[in-house]
């Protein structure tokens, strides 16, 4: 590749930030009901739920804003199921999110889950392009049996050891300001549809 400016490693490099947008306007035009509040933060919980799985195994490498990389290749927990349960989890919570606040509804929600899909779409990309040169025929292994973002039912069994297990206090760790930073979005979306009972 040349060393000219590539969107898939800004996207990944920013991928933290491009969320923001979309969840202030969601914050701003909230109008939600006790039915959008209840689907949309069990929908919220279900992404969170493949998030942490997720980071409790490959840990705090996945929060890296620098290049893309990777240690190890991890084929175990939700990565056994789909190859990138992290983004699987994002645009599951981005989407409760959207249900929750009913801002703009279905538009705002459609947009966002077209610019997420598009995004992470490219970050995979260049992830992929890594993991192939680094790990080589483990990987390709490993994408012949592993979808990239639609899960397959039952898990993929490596013939290798898995690199990393379980570690729910490394996962706490890793996971603490997106648990924060979801907590208080639907904190603020719960206020908003208290106070629209009150004042109307």
């Amino acid at each position: 590749m040349s060393d000219g400016f590539d969107i898939r490693a800004w996207m990944f490099k920013n991928r933290s930030y491009t969320p923001l947008p979309f969840l202030l306007v969601m914050i701003l035009f909230a109008d939600p009901t006790v039915i959008s509040l209840v689907t949309g933060f069990a929908i919220v919980l279900l992404g969170e739920s493949i998030r942490f799985w997720g980071v409790s195994i490959a840990g705090a490498e996945t929060r890296t804003t620098g290049s893309v990389g990777g240690t190890y290749l991890i084929t175990t927990g939700p990565f056994a199921h789909v190859r990138n349960p992290l983004y699987v989890g994002n645009m599951l919570m981005y989407a409760g999110v959207g249900v929750m606040s009913m801002a703009l509804f279905p538009w705002l929600l459609i947009i966002a889950c077209i610019w997420f899909f598009v995004q992470y779409s490219l970050i995979i990309s260049r992830e992929e392009e890594y993991l192939r040169g680094h790990f080589g025929a483990p990987y390709e292994e490993y994408t012949k049996n592993v979808p990239r973002l639609m899960p397959r039912p039952t898990p993929y069994k490596s013939a290798a050891p898995p690199p990393k297990h379980l570690n729910l206090a490394e996962g706490f760790a890793s996971e603490r300001r997106t648990l924060q930073a979801m907590s208080l979005v639907t904190l603020i979306i719960v206020a908003r549809f208290v106070y629209n009972i009150l004042v109307r």
